[in-house]
């Protein structure tokens, strides 16, 4: 791929970015959200068109008009959400619209005849007669990947494919690679996991803010250097501080009861056995790389997410989430980083979507009082100065920032104790985020306990008195007062660092001397 460049709605999502893949060659390719990494690859299977560049497949150009298209040439995607149907066997699944006939009937004989020597040929130990929904996630993947081989696949892309699998599941799921490597197959390798790239992969393809960083070998790459890499940061840029609008952080008192305190959160792969406190008036950063297990802590902790083991507990009581209705009702609060899936109702109103979580004490017999909807409205309109031309103004053409500012005066008519925000200054603009940041840092001087997380490295180094660092579904570091720095948590997200800066020993120590107290 040379050159490629897609815009939608006037906005570049990707420009002139360069791909090679050889043949027996498992290539990963990396960014954040918003790097292009999805866009590239639908334009490489023919789910989009590419509006610049051209694509070369074994020497020549090509022009794939769909998936169908890519797909007789021998190019096939495998996403993490499998896309096949349950209630039809595996063979069927592997050769649904290719079905292998005889006088215009099904030849199920022979179909099943075909998908038992595909299977093996894979290794897999999957009966070709079961049906596709009687197997778990993992083994439905293996025949997802099964029917994109089916097709004689030259090119196999894999997105996230390790998503919902265990430790074994995911060996097996190697085992495929390999076999495919050593076919000739080429294999796009899609993860935020750094412990599968150095695994499985031979080379690494960079992107960020839909541009090419690079492509490298990943034998003998720093993992450092790739974590700066995606995040566009130089290792003597690290120390440098962006200006922000929070304060001097808050450190919570030693000894001190926490107010929050999460213990052994656990999640199939996603978390393992995760533990963190934030104390009152104290804000606590949560950092990592995409993938790695921080948003599945935060909605873990608000009920939003069962846990197969674990437990939360707010002022020494533990609570008891089943749903994100027992948080609130506990006085959590959540601010999602999708505003506008999972936040904003874009045809309704600001009044209405600032008062949404307060409406039953707003409301008498089923009727909302329109009179304290107001006060709340006015109150909070003014003290977080949302832009608007007035309350009834819907909230999809207010810009980012206030529609952020909105969902944040949402939670606070609650009179929350605690706040978990994910990514809370993501897509605004300068202005709006300094006045964001300034208001979470009044908030926590006020008492409330609040969980942050971000990736902007500034606003957890000047923002946080703590930053617990996640990777791969673990914690592993948290780094205090002097120690935070960008460079500290770049190396603790790229290396699993459980003591960066001593301080899983001062934890312990602490905990230690807390205890003999």
């Amino acid at each position: 791929m040379e050159g490629i460049t897609k815009i939608f709605s006037g906005v570049v999502a990707l420009d002139g970015v360069d791909f090679t893949l050889d043949r027996g060659e498992v290539h990963s390719l990396v960014g954040e959200n918003g790097a292009g990494k999805s866009t590239l690859i639908k334009i490489m299977t023919g789910a989009y068109r590419r509006d610049g560049g051209r694509v070369m497949f074994e020497g020549r150009e090509v022009d794939f008009r769909s998936p169908e298209d890519a797909q007789r040439a021998g190019v096939v995607a495998v996403y993490q959400e499998v896309n096949l149907l349950a209630y039809r066997t595996v063979a069927e699944n592997i050769y649904l619209g290719r079905e292998p006939r005889r006088a215009g009937l099904i030849d199920w004989k022979r179909m099943n005849r075909d998908a038992a020597a595909l299977l093996d040929r894979l290794g897999l130990d999957i009966d070709p007669a079961a049906t596709l929904g009687d197997l778990n996630i993992a083994l439905r993947q293996m025949v997802a990947i099964a029917r994109g081989v089916s097709f004689g696949a030259k090119v196999v892309v894999l997105d996230e494919p390790t998503s919902s699998l265990t430790e074994h599941e995911v060996s097996i799921l190697y085992d495929v690679i390999r076999r495919l490597k050593s076919e000739g197959t080429g294999v796009v390798y899609i993860s935020h996991r750094f412990d599968e790239l150095y695994t499985i992969c031979d080379r690494v393809t960079i992107l960020r803010d839909g541009k090419l960083v690079g492509t490298r070998p990943l034998a003998g790459l720093d993992r450092l250097d790739l974590v700066c890499m995606m995040l566009g940061r130089a290792r003597e840029e690290l120390r440098s501080k962006g200006a922000t609008g929070f304060g001097a952080p808050h450190e919570a008192k030693a000894g001190e009861t926490p107010l929050l305190r999460a213990e052994d959160l656990t999640r199939g792969r996603k978390l393992d056995h995760v533990s963190l406190d934030v104390g009152r008036g104290e804000i606590v950063g949560l950092a990592g790389l995409l993938g790695s297990g921080r948003t599945e802590t935060a909605r873990a902790i608000f009920g939003a997410d069962a846990v197969e083991e674990g437990r939360v507990s707010l002022e020494g009581k533990p609570l008891n989430l089943r749903s994100p209705n027992d948080a609130i009702d506990a006085g959590l609060a959540f601010l999602s980083e999708d505003r506008k899936a999972e936040g904003i109702i874009p045809e309704l109103s600001v009044r209405e979507n600032l008062t949404l979580a307060a409406l039953p004490a707003l409301s008498s017999l089923g009727v909302v009082s329109r009179r304290k909807q107001n006060e709340i409205v006015e109150r909070f309109m003014k003290r977080l100065g949302i832009k608007a031309a007035g309350a009834d103004q819907k909230i999809r053409e207010l810009s980012g920032g206030n529609q952020q500012k909105v969902l944040l005066a949402r939670w606070l008519c609650k009179n929350p104790k605690f706040l978990i925000m994910d990514e809370p200054t993501r897509g605004i603009d300068v202005g709006a985020k300094a006045e964001i940041q300034s208001l979470v840092n009044e908030l926590a001087q006020s008492g409330l306990g609040v969980l942050m997380i971000s990736s902007e490295l500034e606003e957890l180094v000047e923002g946080s008195s703590r930053v617990v660092v996640m990777r791969d579904g673990r914690r592993a570091a948290e780094l205090r007062g002097g120690e935070i720095s960008q460079d500290a948590i770049i190396r603790a997200m790229a290396e699993d660092a459980i003591d960066a800066g001593a301080s899983a020993t001062t934890v312990a120590a602490e905990e230690k001397t807390d205890g003999a107290r």
